[in-house]
């Protein structure tokens, strides 16, 4: 044999190459470490990596956003009271659900009586708003639980402690200086109970000293009958304002018919 050093053709040296290439290629990758020595994707926001859902807020946490957001600008960030707002400590859950639930709070602008209007927040949300309001501290009464009572003797009740106020009917009516009672037709029967206990606007408060809580649901239970009964069969209530102002209407339609009456056989006998 030729004592010659035997020459490696380039195109042999490529394929060599390849085949070395294509087997220590995955080893070399397999084996290159991750940044802080942790293999896997790095972690992203909201525990992706792990694959576990974010938790969703507690309803503390969502009570103390809404506060902040609707409330605090007028009331405090702890409830204490500004300029544009009383403070709210101590008024107690049933005042809060109140005037939540009947949407005479948030209000739009400074107002010296708000109006019942719809709900701007909802159920879970109000009970939410509860609960941070409630956690100022100072008691006040709580939400009553309502049962069914006696509907007669929640006729007298009312008669007796509500109707020079709120009507026989409970229809409302106008104070001195703009002030309004509100009609109770939409109240519900917790409304009822927590605003005969909180005392809202110029209403009087009704402690269970003067009205037990029986009493409270005997009233409750009538103003549901009022709402539910058929109480203008006649036709039109006109406003449930009373026999008096009924009756006066009553006898202006039947003189204007007999003056109209008159007239006509008066220009019948001219004829």
């Amino acid at each position: 044999m030729s004592g010659r050093k035997r020459r490696w053709h380039p195109r042999r040296m490529l394929a060599v190459s390849a085949v070395l290439l294509l087997g220590t290629g995955p080893a070399a990758l397999a084996a290159s470490p991750t940044p802080d020595g942790a293999a896997g994707a790095a972690p992203t926001a909201g525990g992706a990596a792990t694959g576990q859902p974010t938790p969703a807020p507690s309803a503390g946490d969502r009570g103390a956003e809404l506060y902040r957001q609707q409330c605090a600008s007028c009331h405090g960030q702890q409830g204490q009271g500004t300029q544009r707002g009383p403070s709210l400590v101590g008024v107690g859950p049933a005042s809060v659900d109140f005037q939540l639930s009947t949407g005479r709070m948030p209000i739009p602008y400074e107002m010296r009586q708000p109006r019942r209007s719809e709900p701007v927040f909802s159920a879970g949300e109000i009970a939410a708003l509860v609960d941070h309001v409630a956690s100022f501290g100072g008691g006040g009464p709580r939400i009553p639980q309502v049962a069914p009572g006696s509907a007669s003797a929640g006729r007298e009740i009312f008669a007796a402690n509500c109707a020079p106020c709120h009507g026989a009917t409970g229809s409302g009516g106008e104070l001195t200086d703009g002030w309004i009672v509100p009609p109770l037709y939409e109240a519900t029967a917790v409304q009822v109970a927590e605003a005969t206990r909180v005392g809202p606007g110029l209403m009087p408060v009704f402690p269970s000293q003067v009205l037990t809580d029986q009493q409270v649901d005997d009233v409750a239970s009538y103003l549901r009958q009022l709402r539910t009964e058929r109480l203008d069969r006649g036709g039109n209530p006109l406003g449930r304002l009373g026999p008096l102002a009924e009756g006066l209407v009553a006898w202006i339609a039947v003189l204007g018919l007999l003056v109209a009456a008159v007239r006509w056989l008066g220009r019948r006998a001219g004829e």
